[in-house]
């Protein structure tokens, strides 16, 4: 309506520009909140996981130093539960000029840069007692550069190796002499490739990851009872306790500790299986619930920020049971060491081989 249309006697009203302005602002304002608030969740959520792994988890010295010299024993670079503690028996010292059953062919390569990443994980059970002097649980983890899948290479802690300084034994002799530095020297010089970051985890906290994504599917390749829990061949869901008991046992099995090997193989799949799917990973409880337990009994090197972790984390996630690939570091038979301890004898060929594919970031191709 123009001024010439208003009707007689009508007074026009003009609206300052800054009045309307201030009559929008409770609706911008409103509209601002409405969109940003899942932004805002998001980000406090993200910084409450973050908050949890910088809290609980620990770094330690884990890795041979810059010379690639391994950290003694009581000298404070391996944390509590790396170093053999007083009261902890060491195993059986070789001289390192004896010859006998499974001594490398010459030199050991040199540790080389691989395409792509290796993680080294060591689990052990302190139940034992012994403040981590054994590792239980030996593997080295190969994620390609392109990651379209993991190869997790299980080490059988009889196998016969040279360990710098110490002679040869079994490979975990190397954890109890020299922590896990020494047990890192000791797979460089054996595949001749650089690892590149270490994980240690309790077994207990194998046990709360289970619980934490609510049991995972486990196939059971050899049934047995283990401390009153029953376990048949094929297909079980395990809980926390149960899995537990499913990884520690290797004196009723047909292959010893071989056998016990495959059992973690299992269960470690299924757990990464399950904790990377995306029931886990798209549910804000059940994630934490599981980076709590997963990061509360685990000491990672130094090297190895939160960042990185979450990045490794998301790369994995969706990951498929074809994605997983577990394989066995190869030995040729089993022995007695000059001291009468059993042992499995190193196929040096084949892990010249294997230390190859790693470097050559063509593990796929290995068999």
């Amino acid at each position: 309506m123009s001024s010439s249309d208003q009707p007689q006697g009508a007074e026009t009203v003009l609206t300052p520009p800054s009045a309307r302005r201030r009559s929008r602002k409770p609706w911008v304002i409103a509209l601002i909140v409405v969109l940003a608030l899942p932004v805002l969740l998001v980000g406090g959520y993200l910084g409450y996981l973050n908050h949890i792994v910088t809290t609980n988890i620990q770094q330690a010295d884990l890795l041979p130093d810059a010379n690639g010299v391994a950290a003694q024993p009581g000298s404070g670079g391996n944390g509590p539960t790396s170093t053999a503690g007083p009261s902890a028996p060491l195993p059986e010292e070789v001289d390192p000029s004896e010859p006998g059953q499974g001594d490398a062919p010459g030199p050991l390569p040199v540790p080389a840069e691989s395409a792509g990443d290796n993680y080294l994980l060591i689990g052990s059970d302190a139940r034992a007692g012994l403040a981590g002097a054994r590792s239980d649980v030996i593997i080295l983890m190969h994620i390609p550069e392109d990651r379209h899948n993991v190869t997790l290479i299980h080490f059988p802690r009889d196998l016969y190796v040279p360990i710098p300084g110490r002679g040869r034994n079994k490979i975990n002799a190397a954890f109890a002499f020299g922590g896990a530095p020494l047990l890192v020297q000791t797979l460089q010089g054996m595949l001749g490739v650089k690892i590149d970051h270490v994980a240690m985890i309790g077994f207990e906290g194998f046990k709360r990851m289970t619980d934490a994504v609510g049991g995972v599917d486990v196939y059971v390749e050899e049934g047995g009872t283990i401390d009153g829990h029953v376990f048949t061949r094929g297909m079980m869901n395990l809980d926390g306790t149960e899995a537990l008991a499913f990884v520690r046992e290797r004196y009723d099995l047909s292959q010893g500790d071989i056998s016990r090997g495959r059992r973690q193989q299992a269960f470690l799949k299924a757990l990464m299986l399950k904790s990377t799917s995306r029931d886990t990973i798209t549910n804000p409880a059940t994630l934490a619930r599981f980076i709590d337990a997963a990061t509360s009994n685990t000491t990672v090197d130094r090297g190895l920020d939160v960042g990185e972790m979450r990045s490794k984390l998301i790369d994995m996630a969706g990951l498929r049971g074809d994605d997983i690939r577990f394989i066995t570091a190869p030995f040729s038979g089993f022995g007695r060491s000059p001291y009468g301890a059993s042992i499995d004898i190193v196929d040096w060929t084949r892990m010249a081989a294997m230390g190859r594919a790693i470097r050559d970031d063509v593990l796929d191709s290995y068999r």
